[in-house]
């Protein structure tokens, strides 16, 4: 090869420089300026220097380039964005990498002569910290490889300031970026999208609260969906749109209103510029449909609505778009025992009901469904007045008493009191058992409460008005049967159905701790009788004066006096004692 910085130090001849430069170069660069060549521009046909090149001819994918020298280059179509554009006799810098390959071709490169540019543009007019915008070419290794010109590197964690879940989604798009770092030395740049976006949210957040006000009507994106609400980037800031405020009708979740992505104009209706929150409504922008409810729902009128939703203790209707009510479910029927809603009515169902009361400032309606038909309490009364006798199955059972159907949805109550004149029954179990037909009385009508008392023992007379104070006399000695033993007494069976109280001090002469200690049950006895009350329906028993009789023929009078009851007994008139016995 020539050397060309010799040509002006030896003092050739003019020609014989052409002709070197001719046989190196060709006719095109000998017939060149000699003066110029003698200059040093020679030199900017050594390898890794950028020529002026034009394009003369196009070969399968490659385009022919002359740029001066012997022989044209090939450079690939691919170099340049839009092959399609280009024309013969269009100029273009490209990088000279070899003079000649095996072929003799010149070896050119446009695409490395533009990053070379690029480079040299991108350090002579950007720093760290300036703004950049450049399209993503392809995903690497960590994160994003940018063309600004040159290729530059986005980080995967600064490619958002919430990190996508595929980055390569961004791929192909153009975006903006800042400048984090050069290293000229390397020829490398790193930029963050993120930290543009920071800053700029930060900036567009202070414009916002500096200038937002309670009541305007704002546009947002939605950026994110939860149970509670959407989020919505005004600007810098992000204001939540709670559920609730998103429509004057239910919502069940935000996502039957909005999407991520969504842009919504919505207003807003508290600013806390302290924590930097912002509440909006959607829902505001329209005229509430509760203004006028009183007007238009006023209790006591019947409407009709859809069922929107059943929940345990109740049905949501809709009266019209915004206007939900609530059935009770001890507002669905007058004489069904209701366990849930679904039992009378289903999602969707059409159904009339009757305005009981309205909230207007909890934005509540209490709804009826009974009520759109007539009360049968209000003939109960007339049907079944005190003294009618029925007759009716024992539908359940309770600690207090016995329920006894008088007719579908009716039920009367038995209660325990009202089941014997005479035995003390603890529990309806021991007369009765569900299923049982029983023909009883009713005693009385609570309308209001919707309660109907009924009784079993008043089908018959009551025996403590004649029949057991003729029957049991006190002083009388009687023969009964030990049914149920207590810590302060025995209960002794005189007849079916009819009990007396042996008092534990009327057990034994001696003092008795225990009255198993004396008798059992089942066990029987002959007892006296102390006295008969029928206004307490108690009859009052002694064994040990039952015995005293029986002793050497003595009576009660003839007992020594320290066998006779002072306390808890009768006294030596047969009274109680100022301690008297509760039977």
């Amino acid at each position: 090869m020539v050397n060309y910085n010799l040509i002006e130090s030896i003092g050739f001849d003019e020609s014989v420089a052409t002709e070197m430069l001719r046989a190196e170069f060709g006719d095109a660069v000998a017939r060149g300026n000699m003066d110029t060549l003698l200059k040093g521009d020679i030199a900017s046909f050594q390898p890794g220097s950028i020529l002026q090149g034009k394009i003369v001819g196009f070969a399968g994918d490659d385009v022919v380039v002359e740029v001066g020298l012997k022989s044209e280059g090939l450079v690939p179509k691919t170099d340049w964005d839009n092959p399609a554009d280009l024309v013969i006799g269009d100029t273009v810098e490209v990088l000279l990498e070899q003079l000649e390959d095996e072929t003799g071709a010149v070896v050119l490169s446009k695409r490395k002569a533009d990053r070379i540019r690029g480079w040299e543009q991108i350090l002579q007019t950007k720093k760290e910290g300036d703004i950049i915008e450049g399209k993503c070419v392809r995903k690497i290794k960590g994160g994003l490889l940018v063309d600004i010109g040159v290729p530059v590197f986005l980080p995967a964690s600064q490619v958002d300031i919430r990190r996508p879940s595929d980055i390569g989604e961004y791929v192909g798009k153009t975006i903006r970026a800042m400048v984090l770092k050069i290293d000229e030395e390397r020829r490398n740049i790193v930029i963050s999208r993120r930290r543009l976006i920071e800053d700029e949210r930060t900036e567009a957040k202070r414009k916002l609260l500096n200038t937002v006000k309670e009541g305007d009507l704002v546009k947002g994106r939605v950026t994110n969906i939860a149970d509670f609400g959407a989020f919505v980037d005004l600007g810098g800031i992000d204001g939540l749109l709670h559920i609730t405020d998103m429509s004057w009708g239910r919502v069940n979740h935000p996502s039957e209103v909005v999407r991520i992505g969504d842009t919504i104009e919505v207003k807003v209706l508290n600013i806390d510029r302290e924590k930097e929150k912002i509440a909006l409504g959607l829902k505001q922008k329209e005229t509430s449909p509760w203004e006028e409810i009183e007007a238009k729902y006023p209790a006591g009128c019947r409407v009709q609505g859809t069922v929107t939703n059943l929940m345990s203790y109740g049905a949501f209707v809709k009266l019209e778009e915004g206007i939900e009510g609530l059935v009770h479910i001890s507002e669905m029927s007058w004489t069904r025992r209701i366990n849930h809603p679904s039992e009378v009515v289903q999602v969707g169902d059409t159904v009339d009901v009757v305005v009981l009361d309205i909230n207007k400032e909890k934005l509540e309606i209490s709804l009826g469904m009974k009520q759109t038909e007539v009360n049968p309490w209000e003939l109960v009364a007339e049907k079944y007045p005190p003294g009618t006798i029925i007759e009716g199955k024992v539908r359940n059972l309770a600690n207090y008493g016995a329920f006894i159907e008088i007719e579908p949805g009716i039920d009367g109550l038995l209660h325990i009191s009202d089941i014997s004149w005479t035995k003390k029954v603890a529990h309806p179990n021991e007369v009765f058992k569900k299923g049982d037909t029983v023909r009883c009385v009713v005693i009385e009508v609570d309308q209001e409460k919707q309660r109907v008392g009924l009784g079993l023992k008043q089908l018959t007379e009551d025996p403590w008005h004649e029949a057991i104070p003729t029957a049991y006399k006190p002083g009388m000695i009687v023969s009964g049967k030990v049914t149920k033993i207590t810590n302060f007494g025995v209960f002794v069976e005189l007849e079916d159905g009819l009990e007396g109280l042996l008092h534990i001090s009327e057990l034994s002469d001696q003092k008795v701790e225990n009255p198993l200690d004396v008798v059992k049950p089942g066990q029987d006895v002959e007892v006296k009788i102390l006295r008969v009350d029928t206004d307490e329906r108690k009859i009052g028993l002694s064994l040990k004066r039952a015995q005293w009789g029986a002793v050497e023929g003595r009576t009660e009078e003839e007992a020594p006096r320290s066998q006779r009851p002072t306390r808890g007994g009768m006294d030596d008139h047969g009274a109680l004692g100022t301690d008297k016995i509760k039977f």
